[in-house]
């Protein structure tokens, strides 16, 4: 009997890479752009590129080059570390869960608002995405929204695509997700959550196409049973995995929300006023999480489990990021980075700045199916997407764009997302089915998202 082979882990490919980088170092010449700073961010000099002697790497590069990696990425490994640990402690009171939970309560006692509730389920979801990066947590939304969908006459498709394609292009449109955008702007030394404005504006659209796909899914369902995808396939969820046990909003839980509200807002505020950077958002992130403990009076000992829980459950992720990082400094080291770089953009010199953007998008998206993790995805990237959008003249928010659309709107449809892998194993559905029904929403938000590409590149400076 043939065992099914298991896709690589996301560490397994970065030191994959790594081996292939150091064989990089032994072929591809050796050299450097001259690097200047502006405005505080270190910028390549365009026609800068010279050639020097080479520097290959070995072994000894291959086994330093994580501790090194960890080293040079300490500051936004320890962001992510704290804001995963603050977040784990807000989910500890069970006011967010609670506050979804309400109005899918609402939604199951008001039937004759049915055909408001997809679309405003996929809104919330999506806004999840945004602010603060619900991913893993849909596994226990779906246990909901599966019977929801159910309950008011339509299929699994439905409860399981409110979640994921609502925090698909919640990710995909980023505004404050401190775990895509706040890494990758870091990295790429821009303001912190800078482009807000714009990047709102992507929200909404890319929400409106999810949530009106979804909205018309529904009502062909609600015409016809039949146009289920699902239809004749006799799937039912596993009545043990429904969730019976709602966490009840009450005042306190309501004050933690507002308390969240009042961060995002004062975040958004500090960011674009005062230039807030990594230490005071993990700062203000620190301060909600207490704020949150003591109104739901957690103890001070369970308080800390909560935020250690939290933190482990970063892990992973600081690991692809320091690894990442390692990974880059083998290339810089071996002094073959630029030349890649200079090779790429002798190759795009006369390539129009949207199909420059638009091939950086596609990059993303087809990088995407290797590492789904939005935050190992910054760590890998964007220490090169950032200088080569430099060297392309099109602006690194562009390229930090690029990134964060390519990252949550590919999750939806890979097969290497754990996330949507899991809740295709809850909600029973067949992954080709899924495939079958998700692709073209996908599609057509691909080729929306590298039309919104365009305004920051031709309309306004970015």
């Amino acid at each position: 009997m043939s065992k099914t082979r298991k896709f690589p882990d996301t560490i397994a490919i970065i030191l994959g890479i790594s081996l292939v980088f150091i064989i990089l170092t032994w072929i591809i010449p050796a050299g450097e752009f001259e690097r200047e700073i502006v405005d505080g961010t270190e910028m390549i000099v365009a026609g800068s590129y010279e050639k020097l002697e080479a520097n290959p790497q070995g072994i000894g590069a291959f086994l330093s080059a994580p501790i090194k990696g960890f080293i040079s990425a300490a500051f936004v490994i320890g962001f992510v570390f704290l804001v995963g640990g603050a977040f784990s402690l807000i989910n500890a009171t069970g006011a967010i869960n609670a506050g979804l939970f309400n109005v899918i309560k609402f939604a199951e006692r008001n039937p004759q608002y049915k055909h408001w509730i997809v679309p405003i389920l996929t809104v919330l979801f999506s806004l999840a995405g945004a602010t603060f990066g619900m991913s893993e947590e849909i596994l226990v939304f779906v246990l909901i929204t599966i019977p929801l969908a159910n309950a008011l006459g339509y299929d699994a498709i439905i409860g399981a695509g409110i979640p994921v394609i609502g925090t698909g292009v919640g990710f995909a449109g980023a505004i404050t997700n401190p775990f895509t955008i706040g890494i990758a702007q870091g990295i790429a030394q821009v303001p912190l959550f800078g482009g807000m404005e714009y990047r709102l504006v992507v929200w909404v659209v890319l929400t409106l196409i999810a949530a009106i796909a979804l909205y018309r899914y529904s009502r062909k369902i609600e015409k016809d049973p039949k146009n289920s995808l699902l239809a004749g396939m006799d799937i039912k969820m596993d009545e043990s995995l429904k969730m019976t046990d709602f966490p009840e909003l009450n005042n306190r839980r309501k004050i933690i929300l507002y308390g969240l509200l009042f961060t995002l807002g004062l975040l958004i505020y500090g960011v674009n006023t005062y230039g807030w950077y990594i230490n005071e958002i993990a700062a203000l992130f620190i301060g909600l999480s207490i704020f949150a403990a003591v109104v739901y009076r957690i103890s001070v000992s369970r308080a800390i489990e909560a935020f250690v829980d939290g933190a482990k459950d970063m892990m992973k992720a600081a690991l692809i990021i320091g690894l990442a990082k390692g990974l880059l400094i083998i290339a810089e080291d071996g002094l073959i980075i630029d030349t890649m770089l200079h090779s790429v953009a002798s190759i795009a010199v006369d390539t129009p700045k949207y199909l420059s953007a638009g091939l950086m998008f596609l990059f993303q998206c087809s990088l995407n199916f290797f590492i789904p993790s939005g935050s190992g995805q910054a760590a890998l990237t964007m220490p090169i997407m950032a200088p080569l959008s430099d060297v392309l003249g099109i602006g690194r928010q562009i390229a930090v764009l690029a990134f964060q659309m390519g990252d949550g709107l590919t999750n939806i449809i890979v097969p290497t997302s754990g996330v949507t892998m899991g809740v295709l194993s809850i909600a029973k559905i067949p992954y080709n089915t899924w495939l079958k029904w998700a692709f073209p929403i996908v599609l057509i938000l691909i080729l929306v998202s590298m039309l919104l590409l365009l305004p920051p590149l031709y309309l306004f400076e970015w």
